[in-house]
């Protein structure tokens, strides 16, 4: 019923590999808790049960430490889907999870770097000798000029870029595409990596290399980050991800409408974007309370 639901996903649904990953490793852990408690198939399961696992994924046990809020909301996510499935599939005939209360991930703002932060980065990355420098500034200027995923990004192919009207086709969540526009300074850092693509000997179409010339890798793409920003002193933890953030962040910042900025980032619901205005109301906040003489 695993396989099957996670085939189900992953073409019907369109999720991406790391999320079955973690869905897949969620619900094995589910199969052997319900082993474990002699509750041999889906149809047997019951909400108490539901309860009580949900309860233990927080408290942890003896083989596993405990999970985090957000780690325990995805995996009570997965199990939903999974006995939702198995309705639908005839396998069973009442959901069990529809009375249970799930939990929901905690409210996390996205870290996002200011625009000087921005600069040392990128000045970091122009600082490495070609081509390796000129491939790592067209990386980190394309994702922090279109605000792309780190995997819509290395999914990239020569042909998805048109220079010409200076844009991009960026490949989303669930198969989706968007055409994004790119700002001078990603178009100009990508024409100087074309013009020196051939150095890398490139086995394909693919549009970032790596040492090998195939595509590059997720692993390869945060290297590049954390290299980059170690030699700018920014602090740790800051990965692709950032750019993307911080893309969204100094956007709004600038007066961009939320409905826009959804469609940039290839949100699904504009509540996922809105996420973004309360860092601006954040920094609103810090501004005022620095500059106000009424403000404490």
């Amino acid at each position: 019923m695993i396989r099957d639901f996670l085939d189900h996903l992953a073409v019907e649904r369109g999720h991406t590999p790391n999320t079955l990953a973690a869905y897949r490793r969620d619900l094995n852990r589910y199969r052997e808790w319900l082993a474990a408690s002699h509750i041999a198939a889906l149809s047997a399961v019951a909400q108490t049960d539901i309860d009580r696992y949900v309860a233990e994924l927080s408290t942890g046990d003896d083989d596993h430490p405990p999970l985090a809020p957000r780690s325990v909301a995805r995996a009570a996510s997965a199990i939903r889907g999974l006995h939702r499935f198995a309705v639908a599939e005839g396998h069973t005939e009442q959901d069990v999870t529809n009375e249970t209360v799930l939990p929901r991930p905690p409210l996390r703002l996205p870290k996002a770097i200011d625009v000087d932060a921005v600069g040392r980065l990128l000045s970091a990355a122009a600082s490495t000798p070609a081509p390796r420098g000129t491939r790592d500034v067209a990386l980190l200027e394309l994702l922090y000029g279109t605000g792309a995923r780190v995997s819509e990004a290395l999914a990239l192919d020569v042909d998805d870029l048109d220079l010409s009207e200076s844009s991009v086709v960026l490949s989303g969540k669930g198969g989706k595409t968007r055409i994004v526009p790119l700002g001078g300074y990603a178009s100009r850092a990508l024409a100087a990596y074309l013009a020196g693509r051939s150095q890398w000997k490139p086995t394909g179409p693919q549009l970032f290399l790596n040492h090998r010339g195939g595509r590059l890798t997720r692993q390869g793409a945060h290297l590049i980050l954390r290299t980059c920003a170690d030699a700018a002193g920014l602090p740790t933890g800051i990965g692709p991800h950032t750019l993307r953030h911080s893309y969204a962040t100094h956007l709004l910042d600038g007066g961009a409408d939320v409905r826009v900025v959804q469609e940039l980032l290839g949100h699904a619901a504009v509540s996922t974007t809105q996420i973004y205005t309360l860092v601006t109301v954040d920094r609103l906040r810090e501004v005022y309370s620095t500059s106000h003489p009424r403000a404490r």
